[in-house]
C-alpha cells in the first residue's frame, strides 16, 4: 500500500454535487460513483467523479451539500463512444469518511510517479504563458497502467518540454475539470468534461 502511495494518491475534501449512482459490480462488490465539486482559489469548482465501494459507505450514502473527504488513486480506462475510444478519468477511494465540522477547507492533492508514455506538446495561451501537455503512465497492481494526462505551465511547461518517452517523472498537483465543445458526425456541438492533473511541482 505504501508503495501505491508514493506512485499514485489522491487526497480530496469538497462538497458532494451529485449523490452516487451505480457505476460497476466486481466480485459481487458494488461500486458508485458520485461528484464532488471542490474550490480553486479563483472560486471555481473542479467536479470530479469519484468511484467508491458500497463497503465504505457509512452509515450511508451522502446527499447532496454533504462534505466528504477521500484518498485513492487517480484511475482510467478507455470507454468506446460513437466508435471511437475516449479516455475515462476517475479518482477510485480506497478511504472514505464523511468530513468534520471544522474541515471549512477543501483539498485537492495529487501524487504520481511514472514515466512519460507521449511525446511532450508545447504551446502558448492567448495571454502568452508557456503551456505543456504531457502524458504519464503509473503502473498499478495486475500488470495493469493508468494513462493520466497532466498539464504543466511556465517553468514547469518548460521543463516538461524536455523531457522523452520513456523519462521517469514524478510529479504533485491537482485535479481539474474542463468544459469544452466536441461537434459530432453531423457538426452540432456537444458540451463535454475532461479531466487533467495541474502541476505545481515536477521533477525527473
Amino acid at each position: 500500500m505504501e508503495n501505491e502511495r508514493e506512485t499514485n494518491y489522491a487526497q480530496l475534501l469538497g462538497t458532494v454535487e451529485q449523490t452516487p449512482v451505480f457505476s460497476h459490480k466486481s466480485y459481487g462488490e458494488q461500486f458508485y460513483e458520485l461528484k464532488l465539486a471542490i474550490k480553486r482559489r479563483s472560486g471555481y469548482d473542479d467536479v470530479i467523479p469519484v468511484v467508491v465501494s458500497e463497503r465504505l459507505f457509512w452509515p450511508g450514502m451522502p446527499k447532496c451539500g454533504e462534505r466528504v473527504a477521500v484518498c485513492g488513486q487517480v484511475r482510467t480506462y478507455n470507454k468506446e463512444e460513437e466508435g471511437r475510444n475516449r479516455l475515462i478519468i476517475t479518482v477510485f477511494a480506497r478511504e472514505y469518511r464523511a468530513a468534520e465540522a471544522a474541515e471549512t477547507y477543501d483539498e485537492n492533492y495529487i501524487q504520481l510517479t511514472g514515466f512519460l508514455c507521449k511525446a511532450p506538446i508545447q504551446r502558448t495561451s492567448p495571454l502568452g504563458r508557456e503551456i505543456c501537455d504531457l502524458m504519464v503512465a503509473v503502473n498499478r497492481m495486475y500488470n495493469k497502467s493508468d494513462y493520466i494526462p497532466c498539464i504543466a505551465w511556465g517553468r514547469n511547461a518548460g521543463y516538461g518540454g524536455k523531457l522523452q518517452v520513456g523519462d521517469s517523472i514524478s510529479l504533485t498537483g491537482r485535479i481539474q475539470s474542463r468544459e469544452y465543445k466536441k461537434r459530432d458526425a453531423e457538426g452540432n456541438a456537444q458540451q463535454r468534461i475532461a479531466y487533467e492533473v495541474s502541476v505545481l511541482k515536477i521533477e525527473g
